[in-house]
């Protein structure tokens, strides 16, 4: 077995490890005593908390789910794993946030862990995500929009700024994790909505389905 196999089963396993660590649970716990996973909208993530437990509670656990992301690609670095052994840790990161083994693999979606991913190996994304995230949050006073649609940005610069179609698939990959973890959340929204428009653009920020 080559070494580069050994070293990114190595980085995989700890990536799942550090994405498995729950920190909206942790957080929700200490703070309010409560499980986060039982309130709102059941997700185990930075929003969920923003809104049933606090704004700085829940800043803290955005910055954590996102370092999480970020700490696993690290890892993979660090050891020597090879830049498919980054890939794989990054998705394992955030696979290991939506089925957490701390948990009984009931965990988030992982929109914060691959921004996390994604900052750390594309960071000249990160001018590009935060200012799509800034005006779409001015249009819909909707945060999951704004930050599912701001992963424009770092797929954009896959392309145009480090020309690699390697990094393009990789995004697509990636975010096609909690996308499709959400079709059931977006469904539900609609119900509770009404309609697309009331869902898509907000009346504030406490306006919530």
């Amino acid at each position: 077995m080559s070494r580069e196999i050994v070293l990114s089963a190595i980085a995989i396993v700890l990536a799942y490890l550090i994405g498995s660590t729950p920190p909206a649970y942790i957080v929700s716990r200490l703070i309010k005593g409560i499980d986060i996973r039982s309130v709102g909208s059941r997700n185990l993530g930075a929003m969920n908390v923003f809104y049933n437990v606090g704004f700085f509670p829940g800043l803290l656990v955005l910055a954590l789910d996102i370092g999480k992301g970020a700490l696993a690609v690290f890892v993979a670095r660090l050891i020597g794993a090879p830049l498919w052994g980054e890939f794989a840790s990054g998705v394992m990161a955030v696979i290991g946030h939506g089925f957490p083994i701390f948990l009984k693999f009931h965990g988030g979606k992982g929109g914060a862990t691959c921004i996390g991913v994604l900052a750390f190996l594309l960071p000249w994304g990160i001018p590009f995500y935060l200012s799509i995230f800034g005006l779409f949050m001015l249009l819909t006073r909707f945060p999951t929009l704004s930050y599912g649609v701001a992963f424009v940005g770092f797929i954009g610069v896959t392309w145009f700024v480090y020309h690699s179609w390697v990094f393009f698939a990789f995004s697509i990959v990636l975010l096609a994790i909690p996308a499709l973890r959400y079709i059931p959340r977006i469904i539900e929204m609609r119900g509770k909505g009404g309609s697309w428009g009331h869902v898509i653009v907000r009346k504030s920020l406490k306006d919530r389905f």
